[in-house]
C-alpha cells in the first residue's frame, strides 16, 4: 500500500516541508557556484528513471566547464559541495516533479541499462531516489556489483519504515563526508558490465 500511493505523498509532504529551508540554501549555493564556476550554475543531464523512462536530472554544478577528465575538472569546492550532498539540493525539484522520490536507487545513465542483469533491472520498477540503500552502505565508495544489489533489496521491500531508515543512514554517511567519490574518480567508475 505504502509503496503504490503513500510514497508519493510522503515524498511531496516531505519537500513541501523543507522547502522553506532548503530554498534560501539553494540560493546561497547557488550564488557560489556562479562566483566559483561561472555559468551555468545548474549541471543537467539525461538520466533513466522508472521503467527506464529518461528524464533530465539536475544537480549543481560542480566541475569547471572545458575538456579534460572529470576528476581534473573537479575543483575543491566542487568537491566540498559534493562532500556536503549540497550540489543535489536541485533534485528537490525532481521529486516535486514526481520523476524522482526521497528514498530510491540512485539515477543513472540510460546507457548503462541494457547492461543490467536480469536482478539489476528490477532497480527500475520503482522512482530513482535523491538517497537510496546503497548510499546508506557508502554512497560512491560502494562498489558497482553491491550496489546495483542493495538496489535490488530496496524494491523487494519497499516500506514507510525503511524509507526513514535510509533517509537517517544516508544523513549520516553524509554528515561524516563519506563516499562522495571513489579512489581514483571524480564520482565513481563507469558502469561496462555487460
Amino acid at each position: 500500500m505504502y509503496s503504490r500511493f503513500g510514497k508519493r505523498c510522503f515524498d511531496v509532504a516531505a519537500v513541501l516541508l523543507i522547502l522553506p529551508a532548503a530554498v534560501p540554501a539553494m540560493l546561497i549555493v547557488a550564488s557560489l557556484v556562479r562566483w566559483a564556476l561561472g555559468r551555468p550554475v545548474l549541471f543537467r543531464q539525461v538520466r533513466a528513471g522508472r521503467e527506464g523512462v529518461a528524464f533530465e536530472l539536475l544537480k549543481f554544478r560542480s566541475m569547471r566547464l572545458g575538456p579534460g577528465e572529470d576528476a581534473d575538472r573537479l575543483t575543491r569546492f566542487g568537491r566540498l559541495l559534493r562532500a556536503t550532498a549540497l550540489d543535489e539540493l536541485p533534485q528537490l525539484l525532481n521529486i516535486l516533479r514526481g520523476e524522482m522520490s526521497l528514498v530510491g536507487p540512485r539515477p543513472l545513465l540510460p546507457e548503462y541499462t541494457a547492461r543490467y542483469t536480469a536482478r539489476q533491472r528490477t532497480r527500475l520498477a520503482v522512482r530513482p531516489g535523491l538517497c537510496g540503500l546503497a548510499q546508506a552502505q557508502g554512497r560512491n565508495a560502494v562498489p558497482w556489483d553491491e550496489r546495483l544489489e542493495w538496489d535490488a533489496r530496496y524494491v523487494e521491500r519497499v516500506t514507510f519504515g525503511g524509507d526513514l531508515a535510509i533517509i537517517w543512514r544516508c544523513a549520516r554517511v553524509v554528515g561524516r563526508g563519506q563516499g562522495a567519490s571513489m579512489a581514483g574518480h571524480a564520482t565513481m567508475e563507469r558502469f561496462d558490465k555487460g
